[in-house]
C-alpha cells in the first residue's frame, strides 16, 4: 500500500503545475455541478421520461446553425458524461451530472436509456428531491424496461 502512496507523491513532486491545474478543475467542477445540476433537473418536463412523450423539434433556424447547437449541445453532453464519471470516485453528484450529459446528447436508445437510468431509486429519489425543492411536480416514470446496451 505505501508503494502506491509513494507512486502517487513522486508523480505530485514530479508535475506539480499537472496537479495544481486538475485540482482546481475537480473543485470548479464540483461547485459548477452544485449549481447547474439544480437548475437543469428543474428544467426537465414533469412527463419527459413516459414512452409517449413527444417533443415537436421546431426548425425555425437556419440548418447551419442548427448543425452547430446540435453539435454544441452533444459535446457538452459528453463533457457532463465524463466529468460524471469522474465524480462517481471524486467529490461531486456523478450520477445526476452522467444523466444530464445523456439527456443533451442525440444517440440511438437514447431515450430507453434514460428512463432505465432516471428509474434507478436513488437517482429518482435524489431528481424528484431536486424538483421539489424548485417547486416543481415530480418526474413521472413507467414502469423499468432494460436498455439493450
Amino acid at each position: 500500500m505505501s508503494t502506491v502512496f509513494s507512486w502517487m507523491f513522486d508523480w505530485i513532486n514530479a508535475n506539480p503545475a499537472l496537479f495544481w491545474w486538475l485540482t482546481g478543475f475537480s473543485i470548479v467542477a464540483f461547485v459548477g455541478t452544485l449549481l447547474v445540476i439544480p437548475i437543469l433537473v428543474a428544467r426537465i418536463p414533469a412527463d419527459y421520461f413516459l414512452p409517449d412523450h413527444h417533443r415537436q423539434k421546431q426548425a425555425t433556424a437556419h440548418p447551419v446553425i442548427r448543425l452547430i447547437l446540435l453539435i454544441a449541445k452533444n459535446l457538452l453532453g459528453v463533457v457532463l458524461v465524463l466529468i460524471g464519471i469522474v465524480m462517481l470516485v471524486a467529490p461531486g453528484q456523478g450520477l445526476l451530472t452522467i444523466l444530464m450529459g445523456i439527456l443533451l446528447m442525440d444517440f440511438p436508445g437514447k431515450y430507453r436509456l434514460e428512463r432505465w437510468f432516471v428509474s434507478r431509486p436513488p437517482i429518482y429519489k435524489s431528481v424528484n428531491w431536486l424538483r421539489k425543492k424548485s417547486h416543481k411536480p415530480p418526474i413521472l416514470v413507467e414502469t423499468e424496461e432494460e436498455p439493450g446496451i
